[in-house]
Parts: C-alpha cells; structure tokens; sequence
C-alpha cells in the first residue's frame, strides 16, 4: 500500500504504554485495534499492536477515503491476528 508514491506498510510504529520502547520495525506484533479517522480529510486509520509488552500506534494513509474505510473495516476483522499474517494478506480483490 501507498500514499502519494510512499510504502506505508508496514506502518511506522509509536511507542504508547507499556514496558518499554523497544523500536519496532517491519511487521511485527499482533494487532488490537483499528480506529478509522473522524477528522477531515477521513483518508487515514490507525493501528494498535502489542509487542514484547507494549503497545504501539501505526496509522495509514490513502489518497482514496472509501479505500481506505474498505481496509479499515477489513483490518477490524483482524483483530487478535499478527501483524506479519495480515501483511501477506492478498487484497487484489479490492482493486
């Protein structure tokens, strides 16, 4: 996935709560949440993971929002999966 010709996945992730920050990088954790952005442009979601004892935020972005309500609400169903399995997800459907 892209926004605007950049690679957003996997997300980048933000330390939240937890032991520590441990950096992570790539497609890793298992993911908790996602939070389809209310505020206008509505052309975002965020991800919440859990990594070795914290909690980290991703957010992706899309040029379309109807895109990106599909894949926030295909994310919701998800939850409780790796971040790695969802990664290799085939999403051709969706084009």
């Amino acid at each position: 996935m892209s926004y605007r010709g950049l690679r957003h996945w996997p997300p980048i992730w933000s330390w939240v709560e937890g032991l520590g920050d441990k950096h992570p990088k790539g497609e890793i954790g298992i993911l908790k949440s996602v939070t389809f952005s209310n505020t206008l442009p509505a052309n975002r979601c965020f991800l919440n993971i859990y990594y070795e004892g914290s909690d980290y935020l991703g957010c992706l972005l899309f040029d379309d929002h109807v895109f990106c309500s599909q894949i926030a609400k295909l994310l919701q169903d998800c939850c409780n999966r790796p971040i790695a399995e969802i990664g290799s997800l085939d999403l051709t459907y969706t084009f």
